[in-house]
């Protein structure tokens, strides 16, 4: 391994996706956490390809046809598009990393060890083509990425944000006042949007009285059809109104998309202390609700409108607290990475006097948001502390659990898993069926997410 890679243009590989490229100036780069990549390179022709697999095999038939996402049908698939571009087999060597168990570590992580497995996976199909394995750094508790120069051939894998904690300068707490003046002086969410919340949460979804609201808000309207058209939601066709909207895509994904485009405007105010690149706190925000939905579906249990609206705005404290964090980024990413017994909330405690979950409950008594909404904003770490709405709780507390560990890039976040045997149960499910939640992360979700990276 070299010890400077030149900048080329960057390729970020999403997870559940393959790409291979000719020798040319270009980075292939994945961020990994529980997930694993392999970046394979053909030392005679300089072909080469990289991977970001999710899991060791397929779930159930219905996913099978997502041969990405696994490394028993993801590299194969990788290895004969390399072949087909005129790669020699015997002149590939391998690199994979990844697999880690991302803290708060607990039993339950080393009993799934889903990240092991999936490595143990791909160096078996590795073998039975007999590609050799130059380099490993899989396991450990941290994230990392793996990143392919494909104009030398050279791969490095280093830690996620390593560039950026140096400097642990010490900060002064900010007390009650400062985070009150920063919810007082932070955008609000536009009051559409909370009605529309109030309507789902009394099921009463009258699309045409939303429409007419919406279309009094010429910013809110575009940035609607702007996602109607986006890669998580789009369709075939293009969608050019909202009427058109309300035809091609149907009430309830148009009452979503509302929502989402409303809720933008306030994420946007956040900078860079949570998120690893700039939008990432709501594009985990988008993702989070979207397999909240899948789940509530999967399950049967609750309201998939109420899960995506749940997860939605389940860390809407985080903006608040990130006008205090952007300005000691770095004591807060080493606190998330020497601190692995520690959950993210005790780290804001410790640092910011007051954790995001508490922020995010004082924001929604605020705005007067839905108390079913509010509970989980307040308990989605916890659930198991919530009572009457547990199971919505329980919903966005699995789907963040997910994209924390799967999903890796976008957000500093660490959720424990010592009561995920209790949490699954609740909603039907067993520690074996957590696979099932994984694969139901859409792979809309997947692209979108890697267009920010």
């Amino acid at each position: 391994m070299g010890e400077k890679m030149q900048i080329h243009h960057r390729h970020h590989v999403a997870a559940g996706a393959y790409y291979v490229s000719e020798q040319k100036p270009l980075l292939l780069q994945a961020f990994l956490g529980t997930g694993v990549g392999g970046a394979l390179h053909c030392k005679a022709t300089g072909i080469g390809g990289m991977i970001h697999l999710l899991l060791p095999e397929p779930v159930s038939r219905l996913q099978a046809g997502q041969a990405e996402k696994y490394a028993v049908t993801g590299i194969p698939l990788l290895v004969e598009a390399m072949l087909a571009m005129g790669a020699k087999r015997d002149a590939m060597e391998a690199v994979i990393a990844g697999g880690a168990l991302v803290g708060p570590i607990s039993g339950q992580d080393l009993g799934l060890d889903i990240g092991g497995r999936t490595v143990e996976a791909a160096r078996s199909v590795l073998d039975s083509y007999g590609i050799g394995i130059k380099q490993s750094e899989t396991g450990g508790f941290f994230t990392c990425s793996i990143n392919l120069d494909m104009n030398t051939g050279e791969c490095i894998i280093e830690p996620i944000g390593h560039k950026h904690i140096d400097d642990t300068r010490s900060m002064v707490q900010p007390d009650g006042n400062a985070i009150k003046k920063s919810i007082d002086r932070l955008q609000p969410i536009p009051q559409v949007a909370l009605k529309v919340m109030r309507l789902i949460d009394e099921q009463d979804q009258n699309i045409d009285t939303i429409a007419d609201e919406i279309r009094k808000d010429q910013v809110i309207t575009a940035r609607t059809l702007s996602l109607a058209n986006s890669a998580i939601f789009t369709k075939k066709r293009p969608i050019e109104s909202l009427d058109h909207a309300l035809v091609f895509l149907g009430q309830d994904q148009v009452v979503k998309l509302i929502i989402s485009a409303a809720v933008q405007s306030y994420f946007e105010q956040s900078a860079i202390g949570y998120s690893l690149c700039k939008g990432g706190l709501y594009h985990h925000a988008i993702g989070c609700a979207v397999t909240a939905e899948a789940i509530a579906v999967k399950t049967g249990t609750g309201d998939p409108a109420k899960a995506y609206t749940a997860g939605l705005l389940h860390d809407i404290g985080k903006v608040v607290l990130d006008q205090h964090i952007a300005s000691i980024y770095p004591l807060f990413y080493r606190s998330t990475i020497e601190q692995q017994h520690e959950s993210v909330l005790a780290i804001e405690k410790k640092l910011l006097g007051i954790d995001h979950t508490q922020v995010g409950r004082l924001l929604a008594e605020k705005w007067s948001i839905p108390e079913s909404l509010a509970n989980t904003i307040k308990h989605h770490h916890y659930p198991g502390r919530n009572g009457e709405f547990n199971d919505l709780t329980m919903i966005v507390y699995l789907a963040d659990l997910v994209l924390s560990r799967f999903l890796i890039g976008f957000e500093l976040e660490r959720v424990a898993t010592d009561a995920l045997d209790a949490h699954l149960k609740r909603i039907g499910l067993t520690t074996g069926q957590f696979e099932e939640l994984v694969d139901l992360v859409p792979p809309s979700v997947l692209n979108a997410m890697a267009n920010v990276a």
